[in-house]
């Protein structure tokens, strides 16, 4: 099928939640991708922060292809020896002793939820059930993570949702701390907000919010799911600002381009979500535990966090010097290879203009585009996105 074909059929036979754009990929190897038509497209949104190694790396394909070939899946009732190596490297590499696996982020971020309200709830009585989740933040789309999240354009048309949250400010210390009540159990945080737009705190935010938590014996929980396995120049964003917490949450990257997610804590946590209080049918099988180790290792070998930490340097800069020569550029902020730029118009219109010319980015927010490129991309993929950005800012009189 060609992709107007590809489009056609979807129209008929797909419910419509995804705006989507027309384009068809069918092949990808490294930050490149192909459309049915064989059209070529320099990615800079990788699968939304997904593809961390680029498409289809073979280390990662390797893994699965032998996998597949062994077993695919025989559930949480049996021991599974490619989980528990998993979970074995999260943990050494991480300040967590325990993992729990999903099948998204939203999975993950839901057993998060659970267990900082069991461990509310065993500790203290069942009224100390209160999570502070921030404004503008983005937890996914079940009805727990929608309840956390902070954007209202997610939220409206689902009410009522589940009971127990309430929004604080994101970089606000003072304002969190005055919100904290005798319910409250947990602080629901994304280092870095990702669909509010690329927001990266004041650098003592995450260390202030860890003392407040332990100072009022409440939880610290992250949301790492887009900003894990080195997308900010570290493998995780909280190492970046010296602030553990007690509860982690990952996907995306985590698989490879497979999906799995992982709610990750301490050995004394865990405790509280004993035998029959949470599962996943097909978290953690041994296929995508074997994609998810391929992932990590490559990760580490290839040296990808220093790249993106280099590249994303560079990118920054590229981005920084539109910023100079054109003033509907507002701002140009992130960490390694997470970076938002903020347009004093709608950003929205671009996107198609730069999909027509092979250039693949995103936004999040009506007025702000977000680059999430695979980790390998190079300078000179830098150059070729920057040199399209700088064409279509001409032509828009921007």
């Amino acid at each position: 099928m060609n992709t107007q074909e590809i489009m056609e059929r979807a129209a008929r036979v797909l419910v419509p939640t995804y705006s989507r754009y027309p384009v068809a990929i069918v092949r990808g190897e490294g930050a490149t991708v192909w459309d049915a038509d064989g059209k070529e497209y320099l990615d800079l949104a990788a699968g939304l922060g997904t593809s961390n190694l680029g498409h289809c790396h073979p280390r990662v394909v390797e893994a699965i292809a032998h996998q597949a070939s062994r077993l695919l899946h025989v559930s949480n009732l049996y021991h599974i020896e490619e989980q528990v190596r998993l979970a074995e490297a999260l943990v050494e590499r991480s300040f967590a002793e325990r993992a729990f696996f999903c099948n998204s982020g939203a999975e993950a971020n839901e057993a998060a939820i659970k267990l900082a309200r069991k461990a509310g709830r065993d500790r203290y009585g069942p009224g100390r059930h209160e999570i502070l989740v921030m404004e503008n933040s983005f937890h996914g789309r079940t009805m727990a993570t929608l309840s956390a999240t902070g954007q209202a354009k997610v939220r409206e048309d689902f009410e009522p949702l589940l009971e127990g949250f309430r929004f604080v400010p994101f970089n606000d210390l003072p304002a969190l701390e005055a919100a904290v009540t005798e319910r409250t159990c947990a602080v629901l945080v994304e280092p870095i907000q990702g669909e509010g737009g690329v927001i990266v705190p004041d650098e003592g935010y995450l260390p202030g919010l860890r003392r407040l938590c332990d100072a009022r014996d409440l939880l610290l929980v992250y949301d790492e799911i887009q900003t894990g396995f080195g997308r900010t120049g570290h493998l995780f964003a909280y190492e970046a600002f010296g602030a553990p917490p007690h509860i982690m949450t990952v996907a995306k990257s985590l698989g490879g381009g497979v999906p799995i997610g992982a709610m990750l804590t301490t050995d004394d946590l865990a405790q509280h979500l004993g035998p029959g209080t949470h599962a996943s049918t097909f978290g953690g099988n041994p296929l995508v535990c074997a994609a998810a180790l391929a992932a990590l290792e490559t990760l580490e070998t290839e040296q990808l966090m220093a790249n993106a930490r280099k590249v994303g340097a560079y990118f920054r800069q590229r981005l920084e010097e539109l910023q100079a020569r054109h003033q509907a550029v507002r701002e140009v902020r992130g960490l390694g290879l997470m970076i938002g730029v903020e347009l004093d118009r709608d950003a929205r219109p671009f996107l198609l203009k730069a999909l027509e010319r092979g250039v693949i980015i995103n936004c999040p927010r009506e007025t702000v585009w977000r680059f999430l490129p695979p980790l390998v991309i190079t300078e000179a993929d830098v150059d070729r996105a920057v040199g399209v950005l700088d064409e279509l800012l001409v032509e828009d009189g921007a």
